[in-house]
């Protein structure tokens, strides 16, 4: 019987002529398909677990309806996150309320019908404690019930809350993370065998011998951040971990009087520690001893105005315990605050590890003398970076830069940088000075400044003009960007 010319559809939806030879290639198109569909389902657990654990728990939960293979695969992820934070905009449309009951209930719910032999590795949770603390308790006690490893809590609460007391004694945590705003309550039994990095924020710490006894219980401890916490009920703590590489102080802005500049003595000693971070008014003494694998430091003080002479002796004070660093970032708040101390040029090290030395902010006027009077400091410095430039405004002549060359520009400095280039006077002059002086410099990077405001033409005649401008180093070479 002849074969029928009429088009026949068949389940991919396209219209095809009954011809044995392609239907042979349609069937085996779409044997393809179905294999190939199904690779992914076909990957181990451990493989599709790491995979879902890139995921926020609430899209993770929604895999169980792919298929009967994907159906309980959520509750073995070893990550989960729950944040409240997308409630917020629905505030405004009536649904709030409800919205919070749904946020609660997910959570309790993913919480119940988690795999009980499955360990946590990560637990995040961002939420408003007000929603209902007993049920946020429950929450964070189940995590740890489950080995978590990594805890991060950020917790915005309105009356004082206090966390389970099964946080402090985290057998198998090796990352505790805690934001909160209030109080940090500490159990009177404290133990991190396995800790390596500790994070607190916006916390007000309690008294000296809690917060002590918190220190001295993390004994592996390797990286210890504490932002923007409040110490006004401390008078001395000593942080003494030997493991300790990292330590980033981030102070809260002063808005007080000078009679509140006493703060808190912080004693600091770890011969391991590699960086070291602070950002604030010192309105804490720190100390610190035996930092001597420093290899990184920034130090970021604002341009003081209130209790000079209290802030520049703990500015020389912290400057003399980093004396074994190798590359250090400042601001001019440091610069300032040194040279209101009493006979500071007495009373600073020589820092005969420092290679790199960064500059945070834009150079102004007065700063210039006291830099100058700084580098004497710094004999072997190799490089120096200008990250914000000068101050545009400021206007001074080649006779300010440098009276008395320091040994650093003479024997060891290879390279600067200069950022935020507008092609000024000041500029020139000092980039001028620079060339004259700078017996083995090697490099001169200028980083023209990107504002609308700039003056393009400007900055390539200056730019010009400093190639053609004499140099002791005849292997300095000038790139402009």
């Amino acid at each position: 019987m002849p074969v029928s010319d009429k088009p026949t559809i068949f389940p991919l939806g396209m219209p095809v002529r009954v011809d044995s030879f392609k239907h042979q290639k349609l069937c085996e198109v779409q044997e393809a398909s179905h294999v190939s569909e199904d690779k992914i389902s076909n990957l181990p657990d451990c493989v599709l677990h790491h995979i879902l654990s890139f995921l926020p728990t609430k899209d993770t939960v929604a895999t169980s309806i792919l298929s009967t293979r994907w159906k309980d695969l959520w509750t073995s992820v070893p990550n989960i996150d729950f944040d409240d934070s997308l409630l917020y905009s629905s505030e405004v449309n009536g649904g709030y309320p409800l919205e919070v009951n749904c946020f609660m209930n997910f959570v309790e719910r993913v919480l119940l019908l988690r795999n009980c032999s499955a360990d946590v590795k990560k637990f995040r949770l961002s939420c408003r404690v007000c929603f209902d603390a007993s049920r946020i308790h429950a929450w964070i006690s189940a995590a740890i019930k489950h080995k978590v490893q990594e805890l991060d809590l950020c917790l915005f609460v309105e009356k004082p809350f206090t966390l389970p007391h099964c946080v402090f004694y985290g057998e198998s945590l090796t990352s505790l993370k805690i934001e909160m705003n209030c109080v940090l309550e500490l159990s009177t039994c404290i133990s991190f065998p396995k800790l390596k990095t500790l994070y607190l924020a916006l916390v007000t710490f309690p008294d000296d011998d809690s917060i002590q006894k918190l220190l001295s219980s993390c004994q592996v401890l390797q990286e210890l951040s504490i932002l923007d916490c409040e110490w006004m009920n401390l008078k001395s703590i000593m942080v003494s971990i030997p493991t300790l590489k990292s330590l980033t102080i981030d102070d809260l802005p002063f808005f007080g009087s000078e009679d509140e500049l006493n703060g808190c003595e912080i004693k600091i000693d770890a011969a391991s520690m590699l960086f070291f971070t602070y950002s604030g008014y010192l309105l804490n003494e720190i100390c610190l001893l035996n930092l001597s694998s420093l290899i990184n430091a920034s130090i970021h003080v604002p341009s003081l105005y209130k209790g000079g002479k209290d802030i520049a002796s703990r500015a020389v004070k912290l400057l003399r315990g980093l004396n074994h660093v190798k590359s250090m970032r400042i601001s001019n708040g440091v610069i300032e605050s040194l040279f209101l101390a009493d006979n500071v040029l007495d009373h600073l090290p020589i820092f005969q590890k420092l290679t790199y030395l960064e500059l945070s902010m834009e150079i102004e006027r007065h700063i210039i003398q006291k830099l100058r009077d700084l580098l004497h400091f710094f004999p072997n410095l190799e490089s120096f970076v200008f990250a914000e430039g000068f101050n545009p405004s400021v206007c001074f002549g080649e006779e300010l830069i440098l009276k008395r060359v320091p040994k650093c520009v003479l024997a060891s400095l290879k390279s600067v940088s200069i950022h935020n280039f507008n092609g000024n006077y000041t500029e020139l002059c000092s980039l001028k000075s620079l060339l004259k002086n700078a017996l083995v410099l090697e490099r001169l990077n200028i980083f023209c400044s990107k504002k609308p405001s700039r003056d393009v033409e400007k900055q390539k005649v200056v730019i010009n003009q400093l190639q053609m401008s004499p140099r002791v180093s005849t292997s300095c070479v000038i790139m402009s960007f």
